[in-house]
């Protein structure tokens, strides 16, 4: 079979066929066939679960009224304006942004366009302001979340196994790369923030597109992010944690499109930064699980060659 055939390059980035899925698993694996599902059971558990949702309201409870106060009067004072500005640059530019009074790209849409972009508009102001006074609280509050759900578990930090590999022929990454030394030297966090902002901005009249857009540029970072805890807690190096992630490539991608979806929203994006770090403690504790009976299978394996190597 020629290396450069479909069949070898699957063979290639195959998982170790020896390694079974053990009774015990089987839920978690078929769980962890869909991440985005653990997003969604973040957000119900948060919702749900006093042991999490009260310690993170309270923690926050001050930020927010203060926030709160202070996104009203903002938008009593520039709502006005701020749709003034929108309705002028619409109406200076229809053919590049395809938008009029009422319709999108010559489809008639059942709401004010221009009302429609000044309230997004206004929200992701008010969701700034809310995130300034929240600060250092919000922060906290994920943390917290995660160890909080860690802990509903039944799990302590002697869980955490240091990395195994599961794969019999890992996918190569380089981590030297001239984008990564750019990003690093050049491009820092907030450079990238404010690159990201001006590229979709002009998206952002466009109902949910910008939303759409900005999730799925953000949703390998923002997976990333959200299993910093796991990666510590595991003590992977930046190689380990490359070759896993591009092994889970289209796991990590769906299930940060998704938390970044919701992070996204205007205000509400704030309590779904929370419930995120549920579902990502979620997964992260069915990852755990696989890693286990991984290294348990590859443990059993030594032994019997160690054992038939002793009879011969």
């Amino acid at each position: 079979m020629s290396l450069a055939s479909p069949e070898a390059q699957d063979a290639l980035f195959a998982a170790d066929p020896a390694y079974k899925v053990p009774p015990p698993l089987a839920r978690a694996n078929s769980r962890l066939q869909f991440p985005p599902s653990y997003v969604l059971v973040g957000v119900y558990r948060l919702f749900t679960d006093k042991l999490l949702y009260v310690p993170a309201w309270e923690k926050c409870q001050h930020g927010v009224q203060r926030g709160a106060v202070v996104g009203l009067v903002w938008s009593f004072l520039t709502f006005g304006i701020q749709k003034k500005f929108i309705e002028i640059f619409l109406a200076n530019s229809p053919r590049v942004t395809g938008l009029s009074n009422d319709t999108m790209f010559g489809y008639t849409i059942p709401f004010n366009v221009h009302t429609y972009a000044a309230v997004l508009l206004l929200g992701s102001q008010i969701t700034y302001i809310l995130r300034f006074f929240l600060s250092r609280n919000i922060r906290l509050a994920r943390e917290r979340a995660w160890d909080q759900t860690v802990a509903s578990r039944g799990k302590g930090p002697d869980f955490w196994l240091p990395y195994v590999e599961e794969w019999k022929v890992p996918p190569r990454v380089v981590l030297d790369t001239w984008t990564n030394r750019l990003q690093k030297q050049w491009l820092g966090g907030v450079s990238m923030f404010v690159i990201r902002r001006v590229l979709l901005t002009a998206f952002a009249f466009y109902p949910g597109v910008g939303i759409v857009l900005a999730a799925w540029f953000k949703g390998l970072g923002t997976a990333h992010n959200l299993h910093k805890q796991y990666f510590s807690a595991k003590k992977m190096t930046d190689k380990e944690i490359a070759v896993f992630m591009e092994e889970r490539k289209w796991d990590y991608r769906t299930f940060g499109f998704t938390a970044a979806l919701l992070e996204g929203l205007p205000i509400l994006g704030l309590i779904f930064t929370i419930s995120n770090r549920v579902g990502a403690a979620m997964w992260a504790h069915d990852l755990e699980k696989r890693q286990h009976s991984v290294a348990a299978s590859r443990s059993i394996e030594m032994s019997d060659k160690i054992t038939q190597g002793s009879h011969a």
